[in-house]
């Protein structure tokens, strides 16, 4: 389960880095090729961004975190980037 999580949390923050590559270089760019990635982008991270809400709780109950863990962990699925933190500091040794 944790290895699940691990990847899940390194993919998370990955597709936070496209959809912003989307916004910021592509967009000014070439707003046509902007406007058919932004789907299966913001998709794919609202999948991933999901999908790490409920692997951080069933993570939360198998490897017994404190409830301030739990916080910290759901907290950065809110915060740009810091699920690569959340990967570094909770889960680095799966």
């Amino acid at each position: 389960m944790i290895k699940i999580f691990k990847f899940t949390a390194i993919a998370e923050g990955i597709s936070y880095l496209v959809l912003f590559f989307n916004m910021l270089v592509i967009k000014p760019n070439n707003l046509d090729l902007y406007k058919s990635l932004l789907y299966p982008i913001g998709m794919a991270h609202g999948v991933l961004f999901i999908a790490y809400g409920i692997l951080a709780l069933a993570v939360f109950k198998s490897q017994k975190w404190s409830v301030k863990d739990l916080f910290i962990v759901l907290l950065a699925s809110l915060l740009p980037f810091a699920t690569f933190y959340i990967e570094k500091k909770y889960i680095k040794n799966a």
